[in-house]
């Protein structure tokens, strides 16, 4: 399955639409993307990840970086999940320090 990352500015809100899966082979293009990004004071983003069918530990890897690049960039940064993808950062830990929403479905 391909991945398929989209973002979308509003204001100083960046949503980041991310689906299909994150593995070893589609983790490196995630931190592409997430490279390109320049962040700036008071900037919040919002990554979507509800339609991520699957993510392995290079795909966690990839996402702790990015939260802790925005971090020391005083970024907020909110991931929402899916029920699935819950679990993996609940399992993980990183629902602990990380703000994370479960997406609802429509």
């Amino acid at each position: 399955m391909r991945l398929n990352i989209q973002f979308r500015e509003i204001e100083n809100l960046l949503i980041g639409y991310i689906e299909g899966e994150i593995d070893i082979n589609t983790a490196p293009i995630l931190k592409d993307e997430f490279e390109l990004i320049v962040l700036s004071d008071g900037m919040k983003i919002e990554l979507d990840l509800s339609k991520v069918a699957y993510m392995d530990s290079s795909g966690l890897g990839v996402i702790v970086a990015f939260y802790k690049k925005v971090i020391r960039e005083k970024v907020d940064l909110k991931l929402l999940l899916s029920e699935r993808m819950m679990r993996i950062f609940k399992i993980t830990g990183l629902c602990e320090f990380m703000d994370i929403e479960k997406k609802r479905s429509n």
